[in-house]
């Protein structure tokens, strides 16, 4: 059932030019070249022969042979991986492909996928994983092309595959989505389930993303809403600065000026970032977060801990350390200098029992008789008798701290004693 909703959806959803914008052909010495269809004014391919493009025939694991372009740049040191939206081939593509090599000093591999183009079969969703999987493995055989040193591009319904191989690499450098989508259903209607029928669940799949991701979105996009690339942005690991083009639509974001200035701006972040440095941000990116949380989320703050504006929750404590509101360690009970942290109550400083053994009086077990919570681990009943605890404190410490420390020495001695209390 779930295969007939995912072909039935592949039909909503894959638009191939048709007829295809080029063909190709051989040259006498037995290489491929590609050629502008007469019935189109797509662009004009270089000579046959010429270094600069590469034409490559893949077959997929699925049996189709995917066309795919390679475009060579000397500069280069990174290399982008370019799968294109719905409605159009590599024909129609070749002169954007141009000019992201140039401006991006990039080498660039865009390919169709199977029904489009040159390419055999018939597109469905997982056709195009397929196609995207046995692209790569033609850069990693071929160009010696690491994930190091690639940079996934996906345009609309690109963002699918895209988003597929990019959960696969975890060293990754880097991932552009241009126009992406939630998943196929979510463009025609904002759903928050998944459904058998639906495709491309980025949603779910980004979470899975390890490396940079950049963002592009038009705002007056009305054929994936803005919210698209808005929500893809912030489910991201490690979202890179978006480009949200004012007024930009679904198809025509290239023409900006700032879609190739900050995409170059990217390609540069890319190749200056390595492991150790990514490693160093995302560090940084946690303790800004902690920060904005009041220091320790969790409330169990470092004894190194040192929040700017320090501010202790506690309203009688004035120890001053600097905890931030986390309970730090180095707190000392408001009368008594040399306890080992504060207490809850408010009334605490009129009545601490430990002048002499450090206390810890932090929401303790409450004891049957007294609330003194060392009396439950004291083996002598006289303990309690004289228990400094106070009625309606609840968890505080009594003296018999230093019966308990009397009973280390006891045991280690062999011997048994009665511990006193010094209240």
């Amino acid at each position: 059932m779930g295969c007939m909703f995912s072909h039935l959806a592949a039909k909503f959803a894959f638009f191939p030019p048709s007829p295809p914008t080029y063909h190709l052909t051989k040259t006498p010495d037995g290489k491929l070249s590609a050629v502008s269809s007469a019935s189109s004014s797509s662009s004009t391919f270089p000579s046959a022969g010429d270094p600069s493009l590469d034409v490559k025939v893949v077959k997929t694991r699925r049996g189709n042979k995917v066309t795919a372009f390679y475009l060579r740049n000397p500069n280069a040191r990174l290399t982008l991986l370019y799968s294109h939206g719905n409605a159009a081939d590599l024909g129609q593509l070749f002169d954007l492909f141009v000019q992201l090599k140039v401006n991006l000093r990039v080498n660039l591999m865009g390919y169709d996928y199977s029904g489009y183009g040159a390419s055999t079969g018939k597109p469905s969703e997982y056709d195009t994983y397929a196609d995207i999987e046995a692209v790569y493995e033609c850069l990693q055989t071929d160009y010696g092309v690491g994930q190091e040193d690639l940079i996934l591009y996906g345009q609309s319904v690109g963002s699918g595959p895209t988003l597929h191989l990019a959960s696969k690499l975890p060293r990754l450098r880097g991932v552009v989505l241009h126009s992406g989508i939630l998943s196929g259903l979510r463009v025609l209607c904002h759903v928050k389930f998944k459904f058998c029928c639906d495709i491309y669940s980025n949603v779910n799949k980004i979470k899975k993303v390890k490396c940079p991701v950049l963002v592009i979105h038009g705002t007056e996009d009305d054929v994936v809403n803005w919210l698209h690339g808005n929500r893809l942005w912030k489910m991201a690991k490690e979202p890179y600065e978006p480009l949200w083009i004012k007024g930009g639509g679904h198809c025509n974001l290239e023409i900006y000026p700032d879609y190739i200035r900050h995409l170059f701006r990217f390609i540069q972040d890319m190749e200056n970032t390595n492991t150790k440095s990514r490693l160093k941000k995302i560090w940084q990116e946690i303790r800004r977060r902690d920060e904005s949380l009041g220091c320790c989320s969790s409330g169990l703050c470092r004894p190194s801990c040192s929040c700017p504006k320090p501010r202790c929750p506690k309203p009688s404590c004035s120890c001053g350390c600097g905890c931030g509101g986390c309970g730090c360690f180095k707190c000392s009970c408001p009368s008594f200098k040399g306890c080992f942290s504060c207490c809850k109550k408010p009334s605490c400083a009129s009545s601490c029992c430990c002048p002499k053994f450090k206390c810890s009086c932090f929401g303790k077990p409450k004891c049957p008789k007294c609330s003194c919570w060392k009396c439950l681990k004291c083996p002598d009943s006289e303990c309690c008798r004289s228990c400094c605890c106070l009625a309606g404190y609840f968890s505080w410490l009594c003296c018999c701290g230093g019966g308990r420390r009397k009973e280390g020495e006891r045991e280690s001695r062999g011997t048994t004693t009665v511990a006193k209390s010094e209240g």
